[in-house]
């Protein structure tokens, strides 16, 4: 009977010792081992030493990958029908070594929230943790400068809300470096929150939506000073303000495309455009948009079977540069289970519209993302990390900074952590319609459009996805669908087509 707390051991020969009960000869291949039952750590005797016994019958073996002999104590010898279960001590410290967080070792850990670091983390642990995810992405992109003046999307999800937060934190800090300096050389970014009303297009009750907006405005009001300007933006206003019928054309819009999926992703497009004008009209250069890990895994797959291929690069990086105001994900790294949690512990209220959900791609892919990730924690980081293999594009990264207030520690590490000419694609030519980079195969002929309606123009200069989920198919309601398209959209297709044509006419 082996009463000594070993965890592995290779025994290659043993014999009976009439006086002790067992004498051994072995191979012990880890260091320290103490009996169980008085914990004295017995001297090791070598296989040419004597031997003698020490002072105690129960030995402490401490060799390693070395043959030694010792002696086996004899103290639990009238106890073998309970030698092997383990003791209540050893229950105690097992289950409690399990409990306590890896990171301080003295608060129990969190769990229950089934992300990947489940039962590992203390609450302030977990916090901090998460906390650092979010300003490791901000500091070694460079997405967010003292100079800058930054605005969150705010929907009222635990995303957008965890986004709001650490932005606010982030703020906060700043400020308070900036009254404790002497100088005073660095300013404080700035920082507005947009809120885009949808209730036009989806099938959300008035009452509702008053109620979102209340909610909205009071979780904005009470955050602490620096102040942050409020913007209640309806989706409607990607139509200038000289158009009084901008609603009822936002609708027929809408409406004219027949897929679901297509419309899902259409009015995502106008969200965007959107949050393109508010920034751009009061002065942001930054848009934060709280999209997860757990988001962008579903995306990844989403795209992949909408035939987005090309352009997937683009969406799933830190920073998103192809639009006027650069767009930038800096809860990139983190899992939506992981923020439901802090929105639990930190006691954050959010904010879920009853909008009823199309059966669509965009659903579908969501809703099996969700169950991978219920049997294995690691299954979205390991779509995003594959995703993240193929090469970004050249407007993936925050152009360079320039700006003599900028630390120098910041502009060095931009350039540390920003794309090469290498490491990246250059794309020239754009979707009309959704702005992704266009393939070589889709970009079309400018010298065969000569003659072509505007309409026919904008559906050939779209891609291939948009071509297939969004736009008209007959040629009719296809010069409706352009007539309803706001003017900014137009006016993008204009320029390049204005510009390509250039091109042509310098190139012959």
């Amino acid at each position: 009977m082996l009463l000594l707390q070993i965890t592995k051991i290779f025994i290659t020969g043993k014999s009976l010792c009439k006086e002790t009960g067992y004498h051994q000869i072995g191979i012990v291949n880890f260091y320290l081992y103490r009996c169980r039952k008085c914990c004295f750590e017995a001297p090791s005797l070598p296989v040419a030493a004597s031997e003698e016994r020490g002072e105690c019958d129960h030995w402490s073996i401490n060799v390693h990958g070395v043959q030694w002999r010792w002696w086996v104590s004899t103290c639990y010898k009238d106890e073998e029908a309970t030698c092997n279960e383990p003791t209540e001590s050893a229950e105690t410290d097992s289950r409690s070594s399990s409990n306590i967080c890896i990171k301080c070792k003295l608060n129990d850990a969190v769990s229950g929230y089934g992300g990947i670091d489940d039962g590992r983390f203390c609450a302030d642990c977990f916090k901090s943790n998460l906390f650092g995810k979010f300003r490791f992405a901000v500091t070694s992109n460079a997405m967010i400068t003292p100079t800058d003046k930054v605005l969150v999307a705010f929907s009222g999800g635990p995303s957008s809300r965890v986004a709001l937060q650490f932005v606010h934190d982030m703020q906060e800090r700043a400020q308070r470096n900036f009254d404790a300096s002497r100088d005073r050389s660095l300013p404080v970014f700035g920082v507005g929150v947009v809120f885009i009303d949808e209730s036009a297009v989806l099938p959300i009750p008035s009452d509702e939506m008053e109620e979102a907006v209340e909610f909205i405005s009071s979780v904005v009001s009470s955050l602490a000073p620096p102040k942050k300007e409020l913007h209640l933006v309806p989706i409607e206003t990607v139509y200038s303000s000289d158009c009084g019928d901008g609603k009822e054309r936002l609708i027929k819009l809408v409406n004219a495309v027949s897929d679901p999926t297509g419309r899902e992703d259409m009015l995502l497009y106008l969200r965007m455009l959107a949050l393109q004008k508010v920034a751009s009209e009061f002065g942001y250069n930054r848009i934060v948009l709280g999209s997860c890990i757990s988001r962008i895994a579903a995306h990844v797959i989403s795209a992949t079977v909408k035939g987005q291929g090309y352009s997937l690069p683009a969406d799933i990086q830190y920073v998103d540069a192809r639009w006027e105001i650069p767009v930038v994900l800096p809860l990139r790294d983190c899992f939506a289970q992981e923020i439901n949690m802090l929105c639990r512990l930190d006691s954050l209220k959010t904010l879920k519209l009853s909008a009823t959900s199309s059966s669509n791609i965009n659903s579908l892919v969501s809703s099996f993302v969700a169950l991978l990730q219920e049997e294995n924690p690691s299954r979205e980081s390991t779509i995003v990390r594959t995703a993240g293999k193929l090469i970004p594009f050249q407007f993936n990264r925050i152009p360079e900074i320039i700006d003599g207030n900028v630390p120098l520690a910041t502009r060095r590490r931009q350039k540390r952590y920003n794309l090469k000419t290498n490491e990246s694609v250059s794309s020239e030519s754009f979707c009309s319609l959704c702005n992704s980079p266009l393939d070589k195969s889709e970009i079309v002929d400018w010298n065969t459009l000569d003659s072509c309606k505007s309409s026919d123009i904008f559906y050939t200069t779209c891609c291939s996805s948009c071509q297939f989920q969004i736009l008209p198919q007959d040629s009719t309601s296809m010069d409706q669908f352009y007539v309803d398209l706001p003017q900014s959209v137009v006016n993008r297709a204009k320029q390049a087509n204005d510009g390509n044509l250039s091109i042509l006419s310098h190139d012959s």
